[in-house]
């Protein structure tokens, strides 16, 4: 099983960064990145989500396959992942019709 996930993990590493690099304007890449996830990797059944604004988040995330796992909106920094198998994950946080999204491993 540990072959399986890493081998998944190395071809969802090398997709990631097989990205074409496209550059942000002057005006949003002078704004520093407000998104922080933590803890990362997660070992407890929450994880802290905080923002620029800290308001309403829709949270989304996806296993390695693209498939949803849990969508959630919450009004805190607190997102409870107890639902989780360990694994590695996509998180995407929308905010204020801004998307930021994150890497997140549940061990």
């Amino acid at each position: 099983m540990k072959i399986f996930y890493t081998l998944l993990f190395m071809v969802f590493s090398m997709a990631i960064s097989a990205q074409e690099f496209v550059e942000e304007p002057e005006d949003r890449a002078a704004e520093p990145n407000t998104f922080k996830l933590y803890p990362n990797p997660a070992y407890q059944e929450v994880v802290y989500i905080t923002t620029k604004h800290n308001g309403v988040k829709d949270v989304i995330i996806y296993d390695v396959f693209g498939t949803i796992v849990l969508q959630d909106r919450i009004k805190t920094s607190l997102l409870n992942i107890s639902k989780l198998a360990p694994g590695v994950y996509v998180l995407q946080v929308t905010e204020n019709r801004e998307s930021m999204t994150r890497k997140l491993v549940v061990k």
